[in-house]
């Protein structure tokens, strides 16, 4: 059984350089610390859980298809439009928040510009219930910020 768990307890990530990884961590806070100001500044709720994911990919793996421009702000576009959509439709309706997670994925892999931590956006939609224009500025914006 042990035998077995092993492949599970396995370190699968190649080892990196040290200060890489250091660098890694210091541009995540710069970006968070961006989109922090922002958020003080201008009283909009731009500091969202699914930003946090966005730096690990964008610092962490910044070769990766996932972490490119194009793919962190269309993705947070086309999820936006959809949990605002959804949530315009079908208020407070749980079944539709699970929906709108999907029809955002789907059509980032259609577009190709998938970006997983928008996937979370649709369910942001429905927790806070921002309408469309802030919504969509609050996450083109922030993602915005972070790559630049």
């Amino acid at each position: 059984m042990f035998d077995h768990m092993r492949h599970y307890l396995r370190r699968h990530e190649p080892k990196g350089n040290t200060l890489a990884h250091l660098k890694s961590g210091i541009g995540a806070i710069l970006a968070m610390m961006a989109v922090g100001a922002v958020a003080v500044l201008t009283g909009l709720p731009f500091l969202i859980a699914p930003f946090g994911a966005t730096a690990v990919l964008l610092f962490g793996q910044p070769k990766s298809p996932l972490a490119q421009p194009a793919n962190i702000i269309g993705g947070y576009f086309l999820a936006a439009l959809v949990g605002s959509l959804a949530v315009w439709l079908f208020p407070a309706y749980w079944l539709a928040a699970a929906a709108a997670v999907g029809v955002a994925i789907a059509l980032m892999l259609i577009l190709r510009v998938t970006h997983p931590p928008a996937g979370a956006v649709p369910l942001v939609a429905f927790a806070s219930h921002f309408n469309l224009p802030l919504l969509t500025g609050v996450v083109v914006g922030g993602s915005v910020l972070m790559i630049t």
